[in-house]
């Protein structure tokens, strides 16, 4: 849903609005190279958890939201605030969602947001980024990192409740998810009932679909978490995702889990945050 898909990402155009310290918790705008205003905050951390796995340096976690959320909603405030233990994080809202600038395009330009966030954590000095993303996000964190490598792209990888196919519609959810994305007055009360607002072109072109993404990411570690009672994508995706990621992917099928993060336990996130703290880098 764009007027030109997100196809390469430039790290070297994205700076944020506002000067940082790396010491406090700090809100600032972040501009994407397509020039969309993209509310970000970014917290040091602190980190209490002691295991073997993690190194010196902490990683910094660059938390992407699901479709409809954004930094202050309450689900994604308490995933920031298990990272923390982990590592410095920083959260930011799409574009169209939030205070954020543009519409919703629903995963394609997300690309250039969730870049400009990571250009962002590098500038703060951080070595070593990984990326989380929930559902909408999660094939964007997949999308990101296919697309980018070095010092532009993450470290690890982490997507959970992701699609591994566009335009799927097999569940009453994802029926509806159409119905709000596509028709006029879907868009309206995304904009006035969900704080969404969301583009109305179609994709042109359609970007690379996420289990494409997924066997782009080696040698990048990549973890798949999904619940087995996720109402809007069934388990052929997570295996899809898994196994076009082959020896460098890691699939975890969680019992009584729904979908993404009003689905993800503290435990569940702590494991997350332990898993990435070992692997990235």
């Amino acid at each position: 849903m764009s007027t030109g898909s997100a196809g390469h990402v430039a790290r070297s155009t994205v700076r944020p609005d506002s000067e940082t310290s790396r010491d406090t918790p700090t809100r600032t705008f972040l501009r994407t190279r397509d020039g969309v205003a993209i509310d970000s905050v970014y917290d040091p951390g602190a980190v209490v958890y002691d295991g073997p796995a993690v190194p010196s340096a902490p990683p910094v976690f660059v938390i992407a939201h699901g479709f409809t959320g954004d930094a202050d909603r309450p689900h994604v405030r308490r995933a920031a605030r298990v990272f923390a233990r982990y590592g410095a994080v920083v959260t930011f809202s799409f574009r169209g969602h939030g205070a954020s600038g543009g519409r919703s395009t629903v995963g394609d330009r997300e690309v250039l947001d969730l870049a400009a966030a990571v250009a962002w954590a590098r500038d703060l000095g951080h070595a070593r980024v990984v990326t989380v993303g929930f559902s909408m996000g999660g094939s964007v964190v997949l999308r990101h990192a296919a697309l980018c490598d070095g010092s532009e792209g993450a470290d690890a990888v982490v997507s959970v409740s992701a699609p591994a196919r566009w335009y799927y519609r097999g569940t009453a959810p994802m029926r509806r998810l159409h119905w709000l994305v596509t028709r006029p007055e879907g868009r309206l009360l995304g904009r006035l009932g969900l704080r969404t607002r969301i583009h109305h072109r179609d994709w042109d072109p359609v970007p690379l679909s996420p289990v494409e993404a997924a066997s782009r990411i080696a040698p990048r570690p990549l973890l798949i978490v999904h619940g087995d009672r996720d109402a809007y994508f069934p388990l052929d995706h997570p295996r899809m995702l898994a196994a076009a990621a082959g020896d460098h992917g890691e699939l975890w099928l969680e019992p009584g889990m729904g979908h993404a993060e009003h689905a993800a336990a503290d435990a569940l996130l702590g494991r997350i945050g332990a898993w990435a703290a070992s692997r990235a880098g």
